[in-house]
């Protein structure tokens, strides 16, 4: 998603397939380069917003006039990382944090439209398994127990547990929700969730 150019055709195919756009998932990102602030270069940290935070606006910019006309939906994937930050996720961190406040100010500016922002938890993800191998000695030692402990015992949840709360929630959230930021495990989300 580097490429900003993407957005419009992502949007203008899904138009085409389905008819209209009735809802956008923004369900991606990458957490390298796992480094301390002081050996990121600003080349890196704007590459990183390029893919985290950037292509989710260019998504937005293409998605919104349709967006409107159907009082669609869209679920932003937030992170705990965008308030409680790891040391070396730097711009992972703070691009979660932007896309948290882009949600909230969508739900601000956009009121024929529903922008919720879901934090899906600590997920069994090629990521998880990068921090727990590649990055695992870049981590500071209770983060490095935190994560191995998570997948040791057990804990990391499955990738549909969090997937199907965002799925229902782009067919059917609420406009009490409307910018907010929300666990996917929450209880204002217990209708969204598998029983």
């Amino acid at each position: 998603m580097a490429d900003l150019s993407l957005a419009p055709k992502i949007v203008q195919l899904a138009q085409k397939e389905f008819g209209q756009l009735d809802g956008l998932v923004i369900n991606h990102g990458m957490l390298e380069p796992v480094q301390r602030i002081a050996n990121w270069t600003a080349e890196e940290w704007k590459r990183h917003f390029d893919i985290n935070f950037f292509s989710a606006v260019a998504l937005l910019e293409a998605a919104l006039p349709t967006l409107r006309k159907t009082k669609g939906r869209i679920i932003l994937t937030s992170s705990g990382a965008a308030s409680n930050p790891y040391s070396t996720w730097g711009a992972y961190c703070a691009s979660k944090a932007a896309l948290k406040s882009l949600a909230q100010t969508l739900g601000a500016e956009e009121r024929d439209v529903i922008s919720v922002s879901v934090i899906p938890g600590v997920i069994d993800t090629e990521m998880q398994a990068n921090l727990r191998t590649k990055h695992i000695s870049l981590l500071d030692e209770k983060d490095q127990k935190k994560f191995i402990g998570a997948f040791k015992e057990g804990k990391l949840l499955r990738p549909e547990q969090p997937g199907h709360v965002m799925a229902r929630l782009v067919l059917n959230a609420p406009k009490d929700l409307s910018g907010q930021e929300i666990r996917w495990n929450s209880d204002e989300l217990v209708e969204f969730q598998d029983k």
